[in-house]
């Protein structure tokens, strides 16, 4: 289930009865909106802040300006994305980074909320951007939990602490200081023990390695699964410690979205980082306006745009595209690429990013069997170098081999030579400017 996708979905079914009603009186107006404010109620948006975006798009439509224009459902739809972009936060707010290094960050919230995962993840995409970070290990009550941080600090090549038996959290972090500016790093980020809101002692706790660290950055990572749930956590622990900034976690997962919704209009923190998926590279900065056109099936560019720059350099993008214009795109070819696009996420994420027309948007089923590029991708796999390079070598008894080796039939590889051969064909084609698209380049 794609994220916002119930929301979505019925926000589109809106506006198509909006925009066939041609021209719009305060009554069609009224009932938009009713309708609106239900299916954002239902997506668990909290009920103060749908009161508030409903009468700020109303107070923006009612004009004559808006209702006797020559296209009123459409400056309608306009002020709803502004209007929804400025509850998401108006715009993005990245993190503060010290004047002299290192930027200390210090990442709270309740267990079972990925904190630790998030670390990491934050971290390597702050390596991403050149930058040297540093992690801490505080949760010491839970001894699994520093062995989960430094496990996963090791897979993704991060410097982490490692912390003797025995010690408090503000004496880990005092050490880990220490260590962090011996290394050269210029961010240290600290995991800390999950605690619940509610709990004093724990928040009392966390205040006193809080005013220790003397965080740039307090961010609180919390599960958006948990809807209004998560809205009140934030509320507790920003009145608690000050919150700098949110980082929502499983945001792919959260096909309503109360959360993201309701989470910087109702504590005044921007969230700066989503979570969307579980590999480690799945942490994207939060971009209010882009998530907005998300919501709204206006799709998301931009963020496309991004993941594909970090799965593939320029450089290596035009040597592909080069190949492919020329025809000698192999098999070798195709199967890296497929890689790099099961990297950037599920196929159906990436389809609701496009800005598609709502036809062709609804004949796309929700979740995609992406066991067919499994499929692919083993079948070439069974292949010699040779048979990638050179498909027309693959007799009936290569097929047979490539077949049961991949655990697929033979009609599959037969299946995978025919569309790879008409695409190497038609990009031939394209490249040297034959047929109708060709003309387009």
């Amino acid at each position: 289930m794609a994220m916002f996708q119930n929301l979505s979905e019925k926000l589109d079914g809106i506006f198509k009865r909006l925009k066939n009603r041609g021209r719009l009186t305060e009554k069609d107006l009224d009932s938009t909106l009713r309708e609106v404010r239900l299916a954002l109620l239902e997506a668990d948006v909290n009920f103060k802040v749908v009161k508030g975006f409903i009468s700020q798009v109303r107070g923006r439509s009612t004009g004559s300006e808006v209702l006797e224009s020559l296209t009123p459902a459409q400056q309608v739809i306009k002020i709803v994305h502004e209007e929804m972009g400025n509850i998401l936060g108006g715009s993005r707010v990245d993190l503060t980074r010290a004047s002299i290094p290192p930027t200390r960050i210090m990442l709270v919230g309740l267990q079972g909320s990925g904190k630790t995962t998030t670390a990491v993840k934050l971290a390597l995409h702050l390596k991403g951007q050149n930058m040297r970070p540093y992690l801490v290990p505080a949760d010491m009550s839970r001894p699994a939990a520093v062995e989960q941080l430094l496990q996963t600090a090791q897979r993704a090549e991060i410097p982490v602490y490692k912390p003797e038996a025995g010690m408090n959290p503000e004496g880990a972090y005092q050490n880990a200081s220490v260590e962090a500016g011996r290394s050269g790093a210029d961010t240290v980020i600290v995991d800390t023990a999950g605690r619940l809101h509610v709990d004093e002692e724990l928040m009392k706790e966390i205040r006193t390695l809080s005013a220790i660290i003397n965080p740039h950055e307090t961010l609180l990572v919390a599960d958006s699964m948990t809807g209004q749930d998560a809205v009140k956590v934030a509320e507790a622990f920003h009145e608690a410690l000050d919150l700098t900034g949110i980082i929502l976690t499983k945001l792919d997962g959260d096909a309503r979205g109360g959360a993201a919704l309701s989470m910087r209009n109702v504590t005044g923190v921007p969230i700066k980082f989503a979570g969307t998926g579980e590999t480690l590279d799945r942490l994207e900065p939060f971009h209010p306006e882009r998530m907005a056109s998300r919501i709204l099936g206006m799709g998301d560019v931009l963020t496309l745009i991004d993941r594909a720059q970090k799965t593939m350099d320029e450089k290596e993008a035009e040597k592909v595209a080069r190949k492919q214009m020329r025809g000698e795109f192999d098999l070798g070819d195709f199967r890296d690429q497929l890689t790099k696009l099961r990297s950037m996420g599920s196929l159906s994420e990436m389809l609701s990013m496009l800005p598609l027309p709502g036809k062709m948007k609804k004949a796309i089923p929700g979740e995609i069997d992406e066991s067919e590029l499994v499929r692919i991708t083993a079948i070439i796999d069974s292949m010699t170098p040779a048979e990638r390079k050179n498909p027309k070598i693959i007799n009936g008894s290569r097929r047979k081999r490539i077949s049961a080796g991949s655990g697929t039939a033979v009609s599959d590889v037969n299946r995978l030579l025919k569309r790879f051969a008409e695409t190497k064909k038609m990009m031939k084609m394209i490249g040297k400017g034959k047929g109708p698209l060709g003309k387009m380049f």
